[in-house]
């Protein structure tokens, strides 16, 4: 078999790895913003999962998880990318390390429920679509992931661990209007189109 029959699908262009380096770059400039410390877990808020969901709304499955991949390998070598000015491998042996890993999945879910085509004529139900698939991939996918996490590094029961999230949730439903609203505005003006 050749080889070459498979690689301009696997390759990306240029256009699609500047896409996808800005959005890594638009979660690094979420985490410089400081970080907002949360009583009674270990883990603050931050408006990282903003910038997980609007790669997931304007980026394609496969760009969206892209962007999230490179922005968890920049962390993982030590780059200062992470709330904080963190990075390194001991960061994702914490209590937020299940949460930044689930970015890449998260992304892609995000991505993937806004591109199934629900037979919607209106600008209501894109908006209903964007905001659920924002919701469920940017927020319960990445907490699918770092709940469990969170619940093994510090010794908490899972239901705990749980519960202690909930606080994040209604800051969630916030980005995820915004990230629904400035989705919207970006797909009006039509600046980034996904082969």
């Amino acid at each position: 078999m050749n080889s070459t029959n498979k690689s301009p699908r696997l390759a990306l262009s240029t256009q699609q790895m500047v896409r996808a380096a800005l959005f890594t770059a638009l979660v690094i400039v979420f985490a410089i913003i400081p970080p907002l410390p949360m009583p009674f877990v270990p883990v603050p808020l931050t408006l990282q999962t903003l910038g997980v969901m609007l790669a997931g709304l304007i980026l394609s499955p496969r760009l969206a998880a892209l962007a999230m991949l490179l922005y968890v390998v920049l962390a993982l070598v030590g780059f200062p990318v992470l709330p904080g000015g963190r990075g390194g491998l001991a960061v994702f042996a914490g209590p937020t390390g299940g949460f930044i890993l689930g970015f890449i999945p998260g992304a892609f879910v995000v991505s993937w429920l806004a591109a199934c085509r629900l037979s919607e004529t209106t600008t209501a139900a894109m908006i209903a679509r964007n905001f659920g698939a924002a919701v469920f991939g940017g927020a319960i996918v990445v907490y699918a992931i770092g709940v469990p996490w969170l619940a093994m590094v510090t010794g908490m029961t899972i239901d705990r661990a749980l519960m202690a999230v909930v606080v994040f949730l209604p800051g969630d439903l916030v980005k995820a209007v915004v990230a629904t609203i400035v989705a919207l505005r970006v797909a009006k003006l039509q600046i980034i189109n996904n082969p």
